[in-house]
């Protein structure tokens, strides 16, 4: 498997599927959108852009399974996955708010070979390769040099459904708002991650997430030198449903600020 070559076709496949999506938006009408449920949105332009993903992967990887956020591919293999999110944003496309990407990500049984995550209204394309580090549009990226909490900018993300936690959650973010440069909630886990990678902000955290929400994001941050972990530092990132990616240097910090929400998730 030449990984450059794959490389190379990903991006080209992610940047096609992210012209749609540019495409779509200009004429989009909010009666098209659909209810997975409780404020899980999805709309046409997350399908069919799954549909071109998936077709043009077929072609580079014939032999791989997929896990996709709508479903269009459910065949999955035992060796090598792509990780699918076609529209990671899609609350945010619907509105008109300009930050929605697409993430692709291909994984061999557990270990992340490569990650995309384009961010289609700024034309950024961030990539990664397994040990051969993190760029944007070509040029290599690196996490933030932040020290500590203080001087840090925080990305996360609210659950739009299973509320039990969110009081916890509420006052996670309360007791970092007063300890960091402040939080930020973007609406798209893969442009928060990737945002990490090059150091805009030196960390995000959410739970409630899917493989495909962060995959391609986590691999990138990990490749730019930062840490990823889940809440409780262990690495159950792509599947546990919780993330935690920082520049590394703040992570020790992050974690103990999470520690009473994570104990709580799992009682």
């Amino acid at each position: 498997m030449d990984l450059d070559e794959l490389m190379d076709s990903t991006i080209s496949i992610a940047k096609k599927a992210g012209a749609f999506i540019r495409n779509e938006r200009q004429g989009f009408q909010i009666e098209s959108i659909e209810h997975k449920g409780f404020n899980d949105l999805v709309s046409y332009v997350d399908k069919e852009a799954e549909k071109m993903i998936v077709e043009g992967l077929k072609a580079l990887l014939p032999e791989a399974g997929y896990i996709t956020e709508e479903g269009t591919e459910t065949v999955q293999n035992d060796v090598y996955n792509w990780i699918i999110d076609p529209l990671d944003g899609t609350t945010n496309f619907i509105h008109g708010l300009p930050i929605y990407s697409v993430s692709i990500a291909l994984i061999e049984k557990d270990k992340l070979l490569l990650g995309v995550v384009y961010e289609i209204n700024l034309d950024e394309c961030f990539y990664a390769i397994s040990g051969r580090g993190a760029f944007c549009n070509g040029k290599s990226i690196k996490v933030s040099s932040a020290t500590k909490l203080a001087d840090s900018l925080i990305a996360t993300g609210f659950p739009y459904y299973d509320f039990d936690l969110i009081s916890k959650y509420l006052e996670v973010m309360k007791n970092l708002m007063q300890k960091s440069h402040g939080i930020r909630r973007l609406g798209s886990a893969a442009v928060d991650l990737v945002y990490v990678a090059c150091g805009r902000a030196e960390a995000f955290f959410e739970y409630n997430l899917n493989a495909y929400d962060v995959a391609a994001g986590a691999l990138i941050v990990l490749e730019a030198g930062g840490h990823v972990t889940d809440f409780g530092g262990g690495d159950k990132y792509i599947f546990g449903r919780q993330i935690l990616a920082s520049n590394f240097k703040i992570h020790s910090e992050l974690m103990l600020e999470l520690k009473d929400f994570s104990n709580k998730e799992h009682d």
